[in-house]
């Protein structure tokens, strides 16, 4: 797994899954996972099935989002810890969804925040 930063474009030309996978990798890295928040709170999405909250791995991926009809929100930095204790149990209390770094023309996956959780959290302290 390389640690080298992608551009936009790349990381906008991936798949859902590799956008999802790129995301983990970040926040492992960075201990912060953005979303965006206006006057009303944060941002949620509706799909057919899920309320969701979209969440990105940067405060410039996050800005992406941030034209149209969100075009008066701005990114929210999210530190890891507190998306831990306090987000994910409170999203699950409310049903809510991760959107994960959705770009313009794709949702991307949309996950349980306890899937997200369990992704950051390491398995062991070993690296093998």
């Amino acid at each position: 797994m390389s640690t080298k930063q992608k551009t936009v474009a790349e990381l906008l030309n991936l798949t859902p899954e590799g956008r999802y996978d790129y995301m983990i990798e970040q926040v492992k890295a960075n201990k912060v996972i953005w979303s965006l928040q206006d006057n009303d709170g944060c941002v949620m999405l509706t799909t057919e099935d899920e309320d969701c909250i979209p969440m990105w791995p940067s405060e410039e991926t996050a800005a992406l989002w941030a034209v149209d009809d969100w075009k008066d929100c701005e990114p929210l930095a999210i530190d890891l810890d507190e998306f831990q204790q306090r987000w994910v149990s409170g999203m699950e209390e409310d049903d809510l969804f991760i959107a994960v770094f959705p770009v313009q023309d794709d949702l991307g996956v949309v996950v349980a925040p306890y899937e997200v959780d369990q992704r950051l959290t390491p398995k062991s302290n070993k690296k093998h």
